[in-house]
């Protein structure tokens, strides 16, 4: 059996908790050290009063630098083939989203890429992207990634994808929840017959896919799935054992926050669009708001009202939304970054929302934050503060990042993504 790994993180200048119980939304403890049992958090506090027991652990010196529980990136798109720059440089011109996936782009030019893949027996390669990405994704610091199907919408593609996203959290130290998203937009084959294909989910799709999944996602928006639609699918979602996640009111207010809280979803993502009364009711039903910065700051549109949500009592958390189409983003110091400096959210709000609150998003308990018994995974900044990732946006500042106890990134020997 192979042993477990222990480590002793000290010299800390800027400690990351995220604790209730310390100082603050982060539970900042200074001049501070972490002790590391069996790859987990065995105790973490001040230096000063680190107990005896702990002081023989191999240890590593942090020289002042921060640390901070590894980042978790709640909503992705990982899987895929084929790239849309030449649609970037369109809405760049003025084209909108809508058009764009009306002449046959947008997700629809994803998915054909994505079944070419599948049917000329190139699904290796999707996973090789997919690993590709996930590898750049572990040295900015993300150590939990959640991973979408929804470029197949058939059963073959979908479960490749979903294979893929499973595999990823074996040849990456990283770890992956996958999720259903067969409910992406109506493919072209029920262009005219979207109750057909909304059956086709129900009884067809969900039935085979949800045993390698945690979660259904629909697209409940304007040009995809109607709120009647999405209620729909989600309910079989549930019956296949899967918990309700939506892509909710990012190009419309359609009432999909609201249908989000009737069905107790987990979280409703993106949120461009949502007023006073759907934050109240995501907040009445414990339901997380994923706020994806990346994709407005693609799409260069209105930012979704993260101070309204954080206000009203609504956990919030903060995701890449890695796509091929809207959010080419796999950095989350990047995201940190744009919801600070555009969204509204404090630094600490932002750094919070993507360690804690991404885990509350994906029902994580152990992760998102430093105290006994969570899952040692952290960040060690070359940085003395949290507040120099919205600081210093577009720089890595990642000086090594620890997987279950393990120094997996900037460890002797490792190459480091710029």
């Amino acid at each position: 059996m192979t042993e477990q790994p222990n480590l002793l993180l000290r010299g800390i200048g800027e400690l990351v908790t995220n604790d209730r119980g310390g100082a603050g939304l982060l539970g900042i403890v200074h001049e501070a050290a972490v002790a590391i049992c069996g790859g987990k958090v065995a105790w973490a506090g001040p230096l000063e009063a680190l107990p005896d027991e702990y002081f023989d652990l191999p240890d590593l010196d942090c020289a002042g630098r921060a640390v901070l529980p590894g980042f978790v990136d709640s909503h992705t798109h990982l899987v895929f083939a084929g790239e849309r720059s030449g649609e970037f440089e369109s809405r760049l011109k003025g084209e909108s989203y809508e058009s764009i996936l009306e002449a046959g782009g947008g997700i629809r030019s994803t998915v054909r890429a994505t079944r070419r893949a599948v049917q000329e027996s190139a699904a290796a390669g999707l996973l090789e992207s997919a690993q590709r990405r996930a590898e750049r994704m572990l040295a900015h610091g993300t150590t939990t990634v959640e991973v979408k199907s929804g470029y197949g919408l058939d059963v073959p593609t979908e479960l490749r994808m979903l294979e893929a996203a499973t595999a990823l959290g074996k040849m990456v130290s990283i770890d992956t929840v996958t999720t259903v998203l067969a409910a992406h937009v109506v493919p072209p084959e029920y262009a005219d017959d979207r109750d057909g294909y909304v059956r086709h989910v129900e009884e067809e799709m969900l039935p085979v896919l949800a045993p390698l999944a945690r979660y259904c996602d629909v697209f409940c928006d304007r040009g995809a799935f109607t709120v009647p639609e999405a209620r729909r699918i989600l309910a079989a979602g549930k019956r296949q054992g899967l918990k309700p996640k939506v892509h909710a009111e990012q190009l419309a207010a359609t009432g999909a926050a609201v249908l989000a809280a009737e069905v107790g979803a987990v979280s409703a993502d993106h949120l461009d669009h949502i007023d006073a009364e759907g934050a109240s009711a995501l907040a009445a039903a414990g339901t997380v708001a994923t706020l994806l910065p990346g994709a407005s700051f693609s799409m260069r549109s209105p930012q979704a009202p993260a101070r309204l949500l954080w206000d009203a009592g609504v956990t919030v958390a903060v995701a890449t939304d890695c796509n091929p189409g809207t959010s080419y983003v796999e950095s989350m110091q990047f995201v940190i970054a744009v919801a600070a400096l555009e969204m509204g959210l404090s630094p600490a709000e932002a750094v919070w929302a993507a360690t804690r609150g991404g885990a509350y998003a994906l029902e994580e308990p152990r992760k998102g934050w430093i105290g006994k018994g969570t899952l040692a995974d952290m960040v060690i900044l070359d940085a003395p503060s949290h507040v120099h990732i919205p600081y210093r946006p577009g720089a890595n500042l990642v000086w090594k990042v620890i997987k279950g106890g393990v120094v997996v990134v900037g460890s002797s020997g490792m190459r480091q993504e710029p």
